[in-house]
This record gives structure tokens, sequence and C-alpha cells, in this order.
């Protein structure tokens, strides 16, 4: 368990950080088959802030690590399955939204 109370779940060769992840994981699965969706991706990562350097001090990158990410209908979506939306994960979004206009964030709860 980790601090949300979340119990890992391995579907396939994946393993899950919660039950919900691991549904719509199935969903998302189905959906593929079904044609609905394609390229499905599992983890995908998103560059936010580059790294830098000020005053001989190095900053790491900032990456936003997303659930999944499918093209539907041609567009590419982003998906993230939250239980809770901590301030981190508040803020990674909107530095998201910015960087990347073109994909469209869905969050399922």
């Amino acid at each position: 368990m980790n601090k949300y109370r979340n119990k890992k779940v391995q579907v396939d060769m994946y393993v899950f950080d919660s039950i919900a992840e691991s549904k719509r994981y199935k969903e998302l699965k189905l959906l593929e088959r079904a044609g609905e969706i394609q390229n499905l991706e599992l983890q995908p990562h998103f560059l936010l802030q580059e790294s830098f350097k000020k005053n001989g001090k190095t900053f790491r990158k900032i990456e936003y690590i997303a659930d999944f990410k499918y093209t539907e209908n041609g567009k590419t979506i982003v998906e993230d399955v939250k239980g809770i939306q901590t301030d981190v994960f508040k803020i990674k979004h909107k530095l998201f939204e910015k960087r990347y206009p073109e994909l469209e964030l869905r969050i399922i709860k």
C-alpha cells in the first residue's frame, strides 16, 4: 500500500498503482481491439521544463508521467487516473496544458 492507500495490481505484464488504473487499462485494451482507439501507450513521459543551471547550481528537469496515451479519431489523448488531485499534480497539469496545447488531457476519476 502507498500513501494514498492504493493497492498495486498486475495485469498482463504491467503493474498498476491502483485498481482504478488497472480497470481503465482493461477498458482501453478493449477499445483498442475494437478499433475505437489506436497506439495505446503506458506511462508516457512529457518534458515540462528543461534542466538548467543558476549560480552554479543545477536544477533538474520537470517531467510529467501520465498513465496512458492513445489516438482517438486522429487526436492524441493523454489520460491520468486520479482519485486525488495533489497540489503537485495541479501544477504539472497547468504546465502540461501550456506546453502541449495540441494534446487533450483527460482526468479519469
